[in-house]
């Protein structure tokens, strides 16, 4: 049995933390602890403007969740930041921010995307405030939320969106929803990640990754074919059966792949 997930305030410490999630990056080194790697940053001469707390908290809060708990995802990333453009690499740090997020993957999910399938282009503050007053009213939070805490968090889901580019400015407290598309290397790079994740086949295009993207399973089997086309990987499907064929045996060998296309 798995432990509730409850929603957490993490996104406070950066939102989506961008440019210093590269500059840490450049920092990392494999087998860093945490501490290890703020005290490198600390030195590195990379962050002249940040104050010592508000590093740490950026280390603590954002990118060790993000990108240290599992000790693979950095050295991934860290190989992939000068390899790929700004937004396949932005998108594949929105995934990895929404799996450590889960107010905003779910605000995502059941906001954003709902509200782009209606045909509605705006998301408005408002909008953030009554989903997380409606999931602390749901308990998804481990104690209830205050209301100046439900408001501060409403605005971190809608600027974190726009981070990530699913969201441009149009007005003080609104927003323009815009047309948000997985690229095809992070597609590749996803169905690799939940592949050597130990999901099967069928479970790699159910997995709730996609629909960060906005991608239902139909969706999701059309993007497997493209990258069956581009060589990546060989996709069958027949009724409600799907089969992967792989054609790379590790995640750093598809990484070499997709850098150098």
């Amino acid at each position: 049995m798995t432990s509730q997930r409850y929603y957490i305030t993490q996104l406070a410490a950066g939102l989506g933390l961008l440019d210093e999630t590269r500059q840490l990056l450049q920092v990392y080194q494999l087998g860093m602890t945490t501490s290890q790697l703020y005290e490198a940053a600390l030195g590195s001469g990379r962050f002249p403007l940040v104050t010592a707390r508000r590093l740490r908290n950026m280390v603590v809060e954002c990118f060790a969740p993000r990108y240290m708990r599992d000790p693979t995802v950095a050295p991934r990333l860290k190989s992939l930041v000068d390899r790929l453009t700004t937004a396949e690499f932005n998108q594949l740090l929105f995934i990895y921010t929404a799996r450590a997020n889960l107010v905003f993957a779910d605000f995502v999910r059941e906001v954003y995307w709902m509200r782009y399938s209606s045909g509605r282009n705006d998301l408005e503050l408002e909008d953030a405030r009554t989903f997380i007053a409606n999931s602390v009213r749901e308990g998804k939070t481990q104690k209830p939320w205050s209301e100046t805490t439900i408001k501060r968090n409403s605005s971190y889901l809608i600027g974190c969106c726009a981070d990530y580019g699913l969201l441009t400015t149009t007005g003080r407290n609104q927003r323009s929803i815009t047309a948000y598309r997985i690229l095809p290397k992070v597609a590749a790079y996803l169905a690799y990640d939940l592949k050597f994740s130990g999901l099967g086949d069928n479970q790699i295009v159910s997995s709730s990754d996609w629909d960060l993207f906005g991608l239902e399973s139909a969706d999701v089997r059309d993007q497997l074919k493209r990258l069956s086309l581009q060589g990546l990987l060989i996709f069958q499907a027949a009724s409600d059966v799907v089969h992967i064929g792989w054609t790379y045996k590790s995640m750093e060998e598809l990484i070499d792949v997709i850098a150098q296309s």
